[in-house]
C-alpha cells in the first residue's frame, strides 16, 4: 500500500469510522440524559426487550424519538448546507446564513394564525413554500448567479431581520394561536412520541436519495459553469432542482424541530477540511457529522441546564456555529472575501428646491410629527384640545397625559432614531459598506445581551444603560480584534459582525427561555418599543450621548469621505486609517448602545436613514450626518405614533413597524444595486 492509498484509507476511517462510532456514543449519552436517572442496563433492556413499565416507556417514547429526530434533522441540515455551498459557490452558504430558516419559520407561524388547517402534516407545505420564497428572494437580491459571497450573506442577514420582525408581530398579537411556537422557533428536539420521526423519516430519505442521484452532475458543476455547459449539462435546471431539494430538506426539519442554524455550515466544512471534494462521499459524511453536531449540541444543552426547563438546541448550535463562521471568514479572507467590493448604491433623487432648504424641511417635518403625536390618542387627533390643555384651559388630565406620557415617549423615539441613524451612518462610512448597521455588525445584539443580563439579574433599572454599554463595547472589541488580522477590510468586518451578532442573539434566546419571561413581553423588548418611556429615560440614556458625540462626529465626518476613496488613497492623504476607523466605530457603538438601553433592539433605521439622506444630498455633502439623524428621528417618531393608533387599544412595538416601513425600501435598494453591479 503506497502513501496515497494510506492517506485515502486514513481519511475514510477518520470520516466514516470515527464519525459513526462518535454518533453511537453520543446516542447512548443522549438517551441516558433526562430529569430521571436510569441505569444503563434499564436503557439497554428498554431498547432490545421492552416491557410495560414506566422506565421503558420513558426511554422508548420520549428519549429515543428525541435522539433519532436529532440524527435525522442534523443530517438533513448538513446535506442541505453542502448543496447550497456548491450551487451558490459560496462556502458561507447554509439555510441559516441565507435566511431560509427565517422564511420557513415565518410561513409556519403565519399559517398557524390565519390557516391552521394548512398545518396538517406538521406544516411541511407552509415551511417549504416559505423556504423557497426566501431562497429566491435572497438569490435575486444578491445578484443571482453572479453574486459574490459577501453580498449573498448580507442579503440573507437583511431578509432574516425582515422576516423576524414579521414573525414577532404575529406572535405578539396572536399569542394564543402561536402558543408553544417560541421555544420551537428557537429550535428544540423535544418529542413526546414517534410521530415526528415517522413524519420526517420518509421525506428525509427521499431528499437524500434525490441529491445523491445528482452527485455526479454536481461534481461536473464544480468544475465551472462553462465546463459543465460544454459537457452538455443544463446548469440552470441543475441549480433549480438542487436548491429545491436543499430547501425541502430544510423545510422537513423546520416543520418538526424548528429552525436550527449553523449545522449546515459546520458539518460540510469539517468533511472538506478532511479532504473530501466529490459529492457522493461528501453528502454521506456530512449527514453523519451533521447528526453528530446536532446530537452533541443537545447533549451539551442538557449538561448546561439539567433541569426540566428546555434550553433551545438552536441557540447552542449558534453558540458553536458563530465562532466557526468567524474562523471560516478569517481562513478564507484573502482568497474569497477580502477583495470583493460589496458597495450598494443608493441612487439619487433630485430635490424640487435648493439643497439649503432640505435641513429646515426635515426639522419642520419632525416638529409637525411631534405636535401630531402629542395630540393623538385613543380618540383620534385633537390638536385644538391639546394646545388648550397644555397652555392652560384647566384640563389637567389631558395636560398630564401630554406632558408626562405622550411627549417624553415621542422625544425618546426621536433621540433613539437619531442615534441609530448616526451609528449606521458612521459604520457605513467606516466599513465602506452601505449595508452596515449596528444590528448587522453585532453591536445591537451585544448591547441587548448586556441590558438583559441586568434585567434578569434583578438589579435596579439604573444599571441597564451600563449593561448595554458594556455589551456593545464587548461586541465592538471582539469584531475589531478579529478584524485586525484582516487589516480591517470592510467586507470582512461586516461578515465578522454577523458572526458576533449570531452569538449574541443565541445568548439572548437562552436568557429569555431560562428566565421564563412571558413571550409577548420578551418579544416586545427584543423588537424595540417606545412604550411607557418617561423623561427619566430621555435624560438618563439619550440626551448626553447626543450632546457629547454628535459634535465630535460632525467635525470628523470629512474623514469618512476620505475613507471612501480607499485605504491606500486615504493613507496617501495623511489619514491614519486604522486609528480613525477604530475610534469612529467605537463612538458609533456607544451611540447605538445608548439607543438599545432606552428602547431595546431596533433594526433598519441605521440602514435606511443614511441611504435616504444620500439619495437627496449625494454621497459627500456636509449636511449628510445631521440629515441622517433627522430622518432617523422622523422614522421612529412616525413608527411610535402608528404603534399606538393603528390597533387601539393594542400597541405594536415601534421596532416592528420600522421594519415594516423599511423592509420594502431596502429590498428595492438591494435589487437595484444588484442590477447596477451586474451591468
Amino acid at each position: 500500500m503506497n502513501d496515497s492509498d494510506k492517506h485515502i484509507w486514513l481519511k475514510a476511517v477518520l470520516t466514516f469510522g470515527v464519525g459513526t462510532v462518535l454518533l453511537v456514543v453520543l446516542l447512548f449519552i443522549h438517551i441516558n440524559q433526562g430529569s430521571v436517572n436510569l441505569p444503563a442496563k434499564v436503557v439497554f433492556e428498554a431498547i432490545v426487550s421492552p416491557r410495560d413499565i414506566l422506565e421503558h416507556h420513558t426511554v422508548r417514547y420520549l428519549r429515543l424519538p428525541r435522539a433519532i429526530i436529532g440524527i435525522l434533522a442534523g443530517g438533513a441540515l448538513a446535506v442541505s448546507g453542502a448543496i447550497l455551498q456548491t450551487i451558490t459557490k459560496n462556502s458561507l452558504a447554509s439555510a441559516s446564513t441565507l435566511g431560509i430558516h427565517s422564511g420557513t419559520y415565518f410561513a409556519v407561524v403565519c399559517s398557524a394564525v390565519f390557516l391552521p388547517a394548512s398545518l396538517q402534516g406538521n406544516g411541511l407545505l407552509a415551511a417549504f413554500a416559505g423556504g423557497v420564497l426566501t431562497a429566491l428572494l435572497v438569490y435575486g437580491l444578491s445578484g443571482g448567479a453572479s453574486a459574490d459571497p459577501v453580498r449573498m450573506v448580507l442579503a440573507g442577514m437583511v431578509v432574516t431581520i425582515m422576516f423576524s420582525s414579521f414573525t414577532s408581530i404575529l406572535q405578539i398579537f396572536y399569542e394564543n394561536e402561536t402558543a408553544g411556537l417560541f421555544l420551537w422557533g428557537s429550535g428544540t428536539l423535544v418529542q413526546n412520541n414517534w410521530s415526528g420521526v415517522q413524519f420526517a423519516l420518509p421525506f428525509t430519505i427521499i431528499g437524500i436519495i434525490a441529491v445523491m442521484l445528482l452527485a455526479r452532475q454536481l461534481d461536473i458543476f464544480r468544475l465551472g459553469e462553462d465546463v459543465a455547459s460544454s459537457l452538455g449539462q443544463n446548469v440552470n435546471r441543475l441549480r433549480f432542482f438542487t436548491v429545491i431539494i436543499a430547501v425541502f430538506l430544510t423545510a422537513v426539519t423546520v416543520s418538526v424541530v424548528g429552525p436550527i442554524g449553523f449545522v449546515g455550515l459546520i458539518a460540510p466544512h469539517l468533511i472538506k477540511l478532511i479532504g473530501f471534494r466529490r459529492h457522493l462521499p461528501l453528502f454521506i459524511a456530512s449527514f453523519i457529522w451533521g447528526a453528530n453536531v446536532l446530537l452533541g449540541a443537545d447533549v451539551l444543552a442538557r449538561i448546561i441546564d439539567p433541569s426540566f426547563s428546555e434550553l433551545p438546541v438552536g441557540a447552542i448550535t449558534a453558540l458553536i456555529g458563530a465562532p466557526w463562521l468567524v474562523w471560516l471568514v478569517l481562513q478564507k479572507q484573502n482568497r474569497q472575501y477580502g477583495a470583493k467590493n460589496t458597495a450598494v448604491l443608493a441612487g439619487s433623487l433630485k430635490l424640487p428646491f435648493s439643497v439649503k432648504y432640505f435641513l429646515p424641511l426635515l426639522i419642520s417635518c419632525l416638529a409637525l410629527l411631534l405636535v401630531l403625536g402629542a395630540s393623538t390618542g385613543n380618540y383620534g387627533i385633537e390638536i385644538g384640545k391639546s394646545f388648550a390643555a397644555v397652555f392652560g384651559d384647566g384640563n389637567s388630565f389631558l395636560q398630564d397625559m401630554i406632558v408626562n406620557l405622550r411627549l417624553p415617549r415621542l422625544l425618546v423615539a426621536a433621540f433613539s432614531g437619531a442615534l441609530l441613524a448616526i451609528s449606521g451612518f458612521v459604520f457605513q462610512g467606516v466599513l465602506r459598506n452601505p449595508l452596515a448597521d449596528p444590528s448587522v455588525i453585532g453591536i445591537t445584539s451585544g448591547a441587548g445581551v448586556g441590558a438583559l443580563l441586568i434585567i434578569f439579574s434583578s438589579l435596579p433599572a439604573l444599571f441597564i444603560p451600563l449593561g448595554a454599554f458594556s455589551g456593545a463595547i464587548a461586541a465592538f472589541l471582539v469584531v475589531m480584534l478579529l478584524s485586525y488580522r484582516a487589516n480591517f477590510q470592510p467586507s470582512l468586518l461586516a461578515l465578522l459582525g454577523i458572526g458576533v451578532s449570531a452569538f449574541g442573539s443565541a445568548i439572548i434566546q437562552i436568557m429569555v427561555v431560562q428566565a421564563d419571561m412571558a413571550v409577548a413581553s420578551a418579544l416586545t423588548w427584543l423588537s424595540g418599543s417606545t412604550y411607557a418611556k418617561s423623561w427619566n429615560s430621555l435624560f438618563t440614556y439619550l440626551v448626553w450621548p447626543m450632546v457629547l458625540f454628535l459634535p465630535i462626529l460632525y467635525i470628523q465626518a470629512k474623514n469618512l469621505n476620505v475613507l471612501a476613496l480607499g485605504d491606500e488613497t486615504a493613507k496617501g492623504l495623511g489619514l491614519k486609517v486604522t486609528l480613525t476607523r477604530f475610534y469612529m466605530a467605537l463612538i458609533a457603538s456607544m451611540v447605538a448602545a445608548a439607543s438599545v438601553a432606552a428602547v431595546g433592539t431596533i433594526s433598519f433605521i441605521g440602514l435606511i436613514a443614511p441611504h435616504a439622506a444620500r439619495m437627496f444630498l449625494g454621497p459627500g455633502h456636509k449636511l449628510l450626518l445631521p440629515s441622517s439623524a433627522l430622518i432617523g428621528a422622523i422614522l421612529l417618531v412616525l413608527a411610535d405614533i402608528l404603534s399606538r393608533t393603528l390597533l387601539v387599544p393594542k400597541e405594536i412595538p415601534s421596532g416592528v413597524l420600522v421594519a415594516l416601513i423599511g423592509a420594502p425600501y431596502f429590498l428595492w435598494l438591494m435589487y437595484k444595486s444588484s442590477k447596477i453591479s451586474s451591468s
